[in-house]
């Protein structure tokens, strides 16, 4: 009872239930400020580029929610990166659902933060009332218009693949490369850069399904309709989603056969 018989509420109960309740979601409120603030990052310099006519790239915005998320979650904000974990590091999969919940809702809030700051300048970019691609792109992935859709889908594919392995390499304990503990955003910002300067002009980079679902989902309720959806015969769902996690699964493939000693699906015995 969280009320005594003379009336005192109990303190104690109440506080031990208060802790339960945060530390179940503590870890998905982690990755969904983690999304969110990649996304707000991604999406806000993405608007400073299009809207301003300047043709430059900023491709700063991972490191920072990492940072943010990965001491209470581990910072994938990332659902590739969450199955890849779950599949092939034992990352519990009764915390995927939630996870990915989170991350897509983080990625759609950020987008919509964006958007509620850069409305004024969408609509005189745009026309008032007038949404199209051109700003669209600001906030999920689209690729350049004469990008085949193979070029397009292994694009994603092998940024993801590097991705993944570049993750397991930098968390585990036994490999010479692996980064100080805190410092893997660092590691992840470098790569980043990598990707934004080689792989990433020809399909602004997804690399995680949150990252542009969470944005587009914002898109469809926001004035841009179902075009979101159908452009290309629904690219949302080969390239920016399945392409990374299928990547990331076929990078942690590739890492745990030729590279990793500890203990995995094709090593159980192993050392963990």
């Amino acid at each position: 009872m969280l009320v005594l018989p003379d009336g005192i509420i109990d303190h104690i109960h109440v506080g031990s239930i208060y802790r339960r309740t945060m530390w179940q979601i503590r870890q998905p409120m982690a990755e969904f400020f983690g999304t969110m603030i990649l996304v707000i990052f991604g999406a806000g310099a993405g608007a400073s580029v299009t809207l301003s006519g300047n043709p430059g790239v900023a491709p700063t915005r991972l490191a920072i929610g990492v940072w943010i998320s990965g001491g209470v979650s581990g910072g994938h904000i990332n659902p590739a990166i969450t199955f890849m974990l779950a599949v092939w590091r034992k990352f519990p999969w009764r915390k995927v659902p939630a996870y990915i919940i989170a991350q897509v809702l983080g990625g759609l809030v950020g987008a919509a933060l964006i958007y509620g700051i850069y409305v004024p300048a969408i609509d005189i970019f745009e026309g008032h009332g007038v949404r199209t691609k051109a700003t669209a792109s600001i906030f999920a992935t689209y690729p350049l218009d004469y990008v085949p859709a193979a070029a397009a889908f292994f694009t994603e594919f092998i940024a993801t693949m590097i991705f993944g392995m570049t993750v397991l390499a930098a968390t585990d304990k036994k490999s010479a490369i692996a980064p100080p503990t805190g410092l893997l955003p660092l590691t992840l910002f470098i790569l980043f850069i990598g990707f934004g300067t080689s792989l990433g002009m020809q399909t602004s980079w997804a690399l995680n399904p949150a990252r542009d679902f969470g944005p587009r989902l914002f898109l469809s309720m926001a004035g841009y309709g179902r075009d979101v959806y159908n452009f290309r015969r629904q690219y949302w769902i080969w390239c920016p989603i399945l392409a990374p996690i299928l990547g990331a699964q076929t990078g942690a493939f590739f890492y745990d056969f030729f590279l990793y000693t500890g203990q995995g699906i094709l090593n159980p015995n192993g050392p963990y």
